[in-house]
């Protein structure tokens, strides 16, 4: 049972560098295709790839690979666990580089607020969401909850950050983060993706083929 959760990690001592980079080698592929569809999709416009279908398609991947190598599997479980997790906030992640690298700002107006439930919101367990409109009247196809608040109704201006290629949903002005920030969560989650993948065919190693 042991062995068939943890892998039965046949070696003696220290595994073999050849071992221990098949494994980082695996992990660094399979982290790089799901941060690398994420992002091509939220530069480029693919849909499959913006919305981040592929990369869970390389997270499924990558399980079975492991599992075809009998990896065990408690590593499979979670390394598919964050190549999901990784697939769906790449693009986000991207997005908000996009639009600190190319976005416009641009004043809204206001077409309705409603408001939904956050249990993880500490303002009251509630965000509110602004339905918006360009000044030519042609509606925003995201809602809006950076700078919409209690006080905000219809007809009021809102500032907004855009894609000029239309590529990215648009954003709140107020509160967006510039820089390297957005992708901190994905660098974490790339990092134990590769971390998982190692240990998970590091362990793998069999001395003898099974009958």
């Amino acid at each position: 049972m042991s062995t068939w959760v943890w892998g039965p990690a046949e070696f003696i001592g220290l595994p073999s560098r050849r071992l221990v980079g098949k494994g980082v080698l695996t992990g660094l592929l399979g982290a790089g295709g799901i941060v690398g569809a994420g992002a091509l999709g939220m530069w480029t416009g693919p849909t499959a790839l913006g919305s981040g279908e592929a990369g869970l398609v390389i997270a499924c991947v990558l399980g079975v690979r492991l599992a075809a190598i009998r990896a065990g599997r408690a590593f499979v479980g979670l390394a598919l666990t964050l190549g999901i997790c990784l697939a769906l906030t790449a693009p986000q992640a991207t997005a908000g580089l996009v639009l600190a690298h190319r976005g416009r700002i641009q004043e809204a107006r206001v077409t309705s607020v409603e408001v939904q439930s956050v249990p993880q919101q500490s303002r009251g367990g509630h965000r509110y969401f602004c339905s918006v409109e360009n000044r030519d009247g042609t509606p925003l196809r995201a809602r809006i909850w950076r700078g919409c608040r209690t006080s905000t109704e219809p007809g009021d201006a809102l500032a907004v950050l855009y894609d000029p290629l239309g590529r990215v949903p648009p954003r709140g002005a107020e509160g967006v983060h510039t820089g390297l920030w957005p992708l901190g969560g994905v660098v974490s989650l790339a990092g134990a993706l590769v971390v998982v993948c190692a240990v998970a065919v590091i362990r793998s190693f069999r001395l003898t083929l099974s009958s």
